[in-house]
């Protein structure tokens, strides 16, 4: 029988701060981040597979995450019908980086992005934006604003951008606020998940005390 030491994730001991640098210019979905946007992956202290390049930066208007995909083997599954299980990308933010709740407030925000399974033809890029179970209180920005999302499809993966506008952010004030609740989680019917730190056998879309911090820095 295991013991219950071994069955508690390593990076659930941690809290981590990541910075998060500015971006030059505009920001929005087809701001291309390099490598000195690249975040660490704190996940691989679990031995979570590393499939995704994953890169993140901010502007006044708005957070920028981007990730690149590959070695995958099969096909993308992208459903709008079940965003959940689909290849995509999932986010959380929380403008008051509150750590000591386990139920969402209304300052903290879901996001979801998918590199296809929109349009006719079910090629084109989804975002949006999605309720938090449980939480105390949704945040008003809940299906007011769009997200948007650039995508490309490339051999053995994706490349995808996610744009969160800070009007879809109930509480962004990047002059008054710049430690930000983040967590994420890539997610591939192949390869399964590669999160930010914590795995999916804890409650990470809902429970905000399981998420990290990210410092929004110059």
């Amino acid at each position: 029988m295991a013991t219950i030491a071994s069955q508690v994730p390593k990076n659930l001991s941690f809290r981590f701060r990541i910075p998060c640098r500015k971006i030059s210019g505009t920001a929005s979905a087809k701001t291309v981040l390099d490598e000195s946007y690249q975040i660490p992956n704190f996940s691989a202290m679990d031995a979570m597979e590393q499939y995704a390049d994953v890169r993140m930066g901010w502007g006044k208007t708005g957070l920028v995450v981007s990730i690149e995909v590959t070695g995958k083997s099969k096909s993308l599954w992208c459903r709008e019908s079940a965003i959940l299980e689909s290849d995509g990308l999932q986010v959380w933010v929380d403008t008051r980086d509150t750590h000591n709740v386990h139920r969402a407030t209304k300052f903290c925000h879901w996001f979801i992005a998918m590199p296809a399974g929109g349009g006719a033809k079910k090629d084109k890029p989804i975002g949006n934006m999605l309720k938090i179970n449980r939480s105390r209180e949704d945040s008003p920005t809940l299906n007011r604003q769009k997200v948007s999302v650039d995508a490309k499809v490339t051999k053995g993966g994706y490349q995808m951008t996610l744009f969160i506008p800070g009007k879809a952010l109930n509480g962004w004030n990047v002059d008054e606020q710049r430690n930000l609740g983040f967590n994420l989680a890539v997610i591939d019917s192949e390869k399964g998940w590669q999160t930010l730190a914590i795995g999916p056998e804890l409650p990470i879309s809902e429970d905000p005390s399981l998420w990290q911090t990210i410092q929004l820095v110059d």
